[in-house]
């Protein structure tokens, strides 16, 4: 026997997975788990059991549900599912599944449509991060087709704008945890920043490598994701996190100078296979990174004059563009941040898993 549980599959930037209604889903977190490691398809390299596509950036999952909060239209649960471990991370947040959350809460009726584009003020419970998302809607319906473009993603869609609010420690409590532009850690020079998602940022250099390597390259060496793992143990603590070794933050991004035209290059971690482009809020925390002065992004980067400057970040498969407002009386204060991401809907049904693991879903609420 199989519960039922409603769903739409969703691309939002250059992740997907499935989109739940929270009250589709069970209320205590534990049993939640459980059901999304049996929707997913975890534990298994392949997720051959599941709707997990067996990479980081498709073993996701978005909790969606309407909001009581005065000024807030919607509330949005991350969850990153393992895909070797039975277990289900909402500690950090994601930026590109983020993208999807307002045209899923369309499609679902949670909001209404504007005639033209509608914007909502979506709440990230991992983090307690607000940030107005706006969608195209042309007579009242959403759009998924139009001619932005976001490296990662074949194709072109609809553009959607994200404008985050607040964003300055969101896992961390502060912008610098350490309350130090560089520390040294594990021998090595390191900046530990948050400005939406925690991320321990190194030169490429001082860990022997260019930068410029490819993703396959960087997930072959062994030597190097030792390393970064050590690393990555130390600065937990740190950065107020603790204990890292069970959860996906701090991300590890290796910086580089640009090669393509861009401000900087990066390789980043998530935590222990190189992303195939750069997280939506990890993009937006390096390249605050690189218009502190005295960061190890800094160092490496190009940075634009003026208190409104275009970050382009570049990854191994193109490039992500930050826009990023700074205090004119000191350059220092990140006051806004901007992007451009895209999402479509892809499927729209029930995943069914056993009811061994839940027996409680709509179907049988219903029968009850």
């Amino acid at each position: 026997m199989l519960t039922p549980i409603p769903c739409l599959f969703m691309r939002g930037g250059t992740s997907r997975g499935p989109f739940f209604l929270e009250s589709d889903l069970p209320a205590d977190p534990a049993l939640r788990d459980r059901v999304l490691l049996a929707a997913m398809g975890s534990p298994d390299v392949r997720q051959i059991d599941g709707l997990g596509g067996a990479d980081p950036l498709t073993s996701k999952v978005a909790i969606v549900s309407r909001s009581a909060r005065p000024g807030v239209d919607l509330e949005f649960l991350f969850a990153q599912v393992l895909i070797n471990e039975p277990r289900v991370d909402t500690t950090p947040n994601c930026g590109n599944m983020l993208a999807a959350v307002a045209p899923f809460a369309i499609e679902r009726g949670l909001i209404a449509a504007g005639e033209h584009e509608t914007t909502a003020r979506i709440l990230t419970r991992n983090t307690g991060t607000l940030c107005d998302v706006t969608v195209q809607t042309p007579g009242g319906r959403i759009s998924y087709e139009g001619d932005a473009r976001i490296d990662g993603c074949p194709g072109t869609s609809a553009p959607i704008r994200i404008s985050f609010l607040e964003t300055a420690g969101s896992v961390c409590k502060s912008l610098l945890p350490t309350g130090h532009i560089v520390d040294e850690l594990e021998g090595v020079r390191v900046t530990c920043i948050d400005n939406g998602m925690p991320v321990a940022i190194i030169a490429a250099g001082d860990l022997g490598r260019t930068g410029y390597e490819s993703r396959d390259q960087l997930n072959q060496d062994t030597a190097l994701k030792q390393r970064l793992e050590a690393i990555r143990l130390a600065v937990g603590p740190a950065m107020n996190l603790g204990d890292v070794a069970q959860k996906v933050v701090p991300k590890m991004t290796l910086v580089a100078r640009p090669r393509a035209g861009g401000s900087l290059c990066t390789r980043t971690f998530i935590p222990h296979d190189c992303h195939a482009a750069v997280g939506v809020l990890g993009a937006v925390t390096v390249a605050t990174a690189a218009v502190l002065d005295g960061s190890v992004a800094h160092a490496v980067s190009v940075v634009p004059d003026g208190p409104v400057k275009l970050i382009s970040v570049e990854h191994p498969t193109g490039e992500f563009s930050v826009e990023l407002e700074v205090d004119a009386a000191n350059p220092q204060i990140v006051k806004r941040a901007a992007l451009l991401r895209t999402a479509r809907l892809i499927m729209r049904g029930e995943v069914m898993i056993p009811r061994s693991v839940w027996n409680g879903g709509p179907s049988a609420r219903l029968a009850a």
